[in-house]
Formats: C-alpha cells, sequence, structure tokens
C-alpha cells in the first residue's frame, strides 16, 4: 500500500553475521541509498548491526517486496562473491510490520537508533551521535545522507531546525534506559494492551480479541482498517503490478542469486536449482503480487 509506514528486520541465516567489516556495510548502504531514490520509498530511520538490520520505511510507488527483494538479493550475491561462501544468507524472508503512525512513529525512529548501544557497538549516547552505520547521525547533521528523510522526523520536535535537533536528541537519550521493546515488533491491539496474554487470559472483549495481527502494530480499528485496505488493493489489481516491477524481472534476480540464467529458469530443466527458483518467482508473483497463477505460469 503506498504511503504505507513498514518496520522492517532481516537478520543473518541461524543468527550469523551479515556484515563482516566496513566494506560490507557501506556496500549495503550504498544499495540501500540508491533503492530507495529508485522506488520512491521514504526512509525514516535505520541501523545495522552484525547479524540483522533495521528500517523504518514509508512505501511508494513500488512495493516494499520489490525494494526489499532487490536490496537483500543484490547485497547477498556480492557478499557471498567477497567472502568465498555459497548459500542463503539471510534467514527466511524479511519481516515487516505494517506500522500505525501515531503514537509508534518516533518510538520506532528512537528504537531503531539505539541498536547499536544495546548491541555494546557504541558506549555512549556521544559515540553514537557520529557512529556511521544508523540514521542517527545524519538526524543530529553529522552525517550527510540525502537519501534519508531528516525533515519530516526533526519536524515532531519544533519549526526551528537547531532547536528541533536538540530536543530530538533529549527524546533519543529518554530512551536509553528501556533497553529492549518487545511490543515495537508487531501485534496490533494485542501488543499496545499488554502483549498476547491479554488474549490467552481472556481479557480481550467482542472486536478487541480478534482485532490482532502480529504483521500490525497499531490499534484493533487501525489492524481492522489494513484488512480492508489489503482486500481492496487485491480486487482492484486483477493482474498487474507497478511498473518496473514485473515477472520478468523477477525472474532475472532470482536466477542471478542462485547463480542461474534466467533461461534456465524458464526452460526445461528440472535440476534442484531450478525448481527453488521457479517456486520462488511463483510464491511472490502470486501471494504477494496478486497475479495469476496461469499468467505466471505461462511466464
Amino acid at each position: 500500500m503506498p504511503g504505507a509506514l513498514h518496520h522492517v528486520m532481516a537478520r543473518g541465516l541461524n543468527r550469523e553475521a551479515v556484515f563482516l567489516g566496513v566494506r560490507d556495510r557501506a556496500d549495503f548502504v550504498r544499495r540501500l541509498a540508491a533503492l530507495v531514490e529508485a522506488t520512491g520509498v521514504i526512509l525514516y530511520a535505520w541501523a545495522l548491526v552484525p547479524n540483522h538490520f533495521h528500517l523504518l520505511v514509508e512505501t511508494g510507488r513500488c512495493p516494499l517486496s520489490e525494494l526489499m527483494r532487490r536490496l537483500l538479493t543484490g547485497y547477498a550475491v556480492t557478499f557471498n562473491h567477497r567472502h568465498g561462501r555459497v548459500g542463503h544468507l539471510f534467514q527466511n524472508r524479511y519481516k515487516s510490520i505494517l506500522v500505525e503512525r501515531e503514537p509508534y512513529f518516533l518510538e520506532l525512529v528512537r528504537y531503531i537508533h539505539l541498536n547499536p548501544v544495546r548491541a555494546g557497538l557504541v558506549p555512549d549516547l556521544g559515540a553514537l551521535d557520529r557512529h556511521p552505520w544508523t540514521g542517527h547521525a545524519a538526524l543530529m547533521g553529522l552525517a550527510d545522507r540525502p537519501w534519508q528523510d531528516r525533515q519530516t522526523v526533526l519536524a515532531e520536535f519544533g519549526p526551528e531546525p537547531g532547536d528541533a535537533v536538540g530536543r530530538y536528541r533529549e527524546f533519543v537519550a529518554a530512551g536509553l534506559p528501556q533497553g529492549r521493546r518487545d511490543e515495537l515488533s508487531g501485534g496490533g491491539l494485542v501488543r499496545s494492551s499488554g502483549g498476547a496474554c491479554f488474549v490467552a487470559g481472556g481479557e480481550g472483549r467482542g472486536r478487541e480479541r480478534w482485532a490482532w495481527d502480529e504483521r500490525v502494530l497499531g490499534s484493533g480499528p487501525f489492524v481492522e482498517e489494513a484488512w480492508r485496505e489489503v482486500a481492496r488493493a487485491h480486487a482492484e489489481r486483477p493482474g498487474g503490478v507497478p511498473p518496473g516491477c514485473g515477472v520478468e524481472q523477477l525472474v532475472e534476480e532470482e536466477a542471478g542469486r542462485r547463480g542461474l540464467k534466467p533461461e534456465e529458469v524458464r526452460g526445461r530443466a528440472r535440476n534442484r536449482a531450478v525448481l527453488e527458483v521457479r517456486c520462488r518467482v511463483a510464491r511472490v508473483a502470486v501471494r504477494e503480487w496478486g497475479l495469476s497463477p496461469t499468467a505466471v505460469a505461462k511466464e
């Protein structure tokens, strides 16, 4: 859904590191910057730690799945080549949580940018101010990240940029004692009402008991509206995807990820690698893009 706010996370396979050094991190950030501009996604917050990363994004003209596929596939291929490894780099599919802007927007900006402190990568807020692998330094005006939306976040802290930066830093500092916050990892009304025990203990009543989804962070009505919007989007898109996001491109990217040629995937080969790519293409095109199985089969 264009204009939707998402908290996105991806972890390394078996929780192994996906960033082994500065070169890896710089490559990932370069790819992220290029794709943010190419897809029209708005990036508000981001953080890299050795075995995973976080993004807070607002979707644009292309689906979030398109951004993430291109980002993860391109980075994984380069990472494997650079470090002489083969196979999957990331654990399963990335996790994306649809977020209700109020009251979670600023909470997530702070939570994401404090990741390096929680992980012990930097000792304190002073070090975080200049840490190059989160969006915090850009909000502080200490790193040039023109592809990151700095203005929208700082506007939440006042109309004067100088004062807004100071207030933003105070807000981040207030979050240092909070530690890990599981309630920010999704769960609709249940998360904001005290966790899954809210339902398990029978405390929810009526709509409050079922207006919940682990892929959504927000109130019950927000979860319900998200479901309705998804249903409308599929009904209004009987077989098309946004420009630049076609099945042909998906075949090329997934084939490249496995070291195959697109024509091998479209041909008659039935080896395991080819079949896995075909399954991945079919799953994304049908389940995420809403294309008909017949149209995908022809491709």
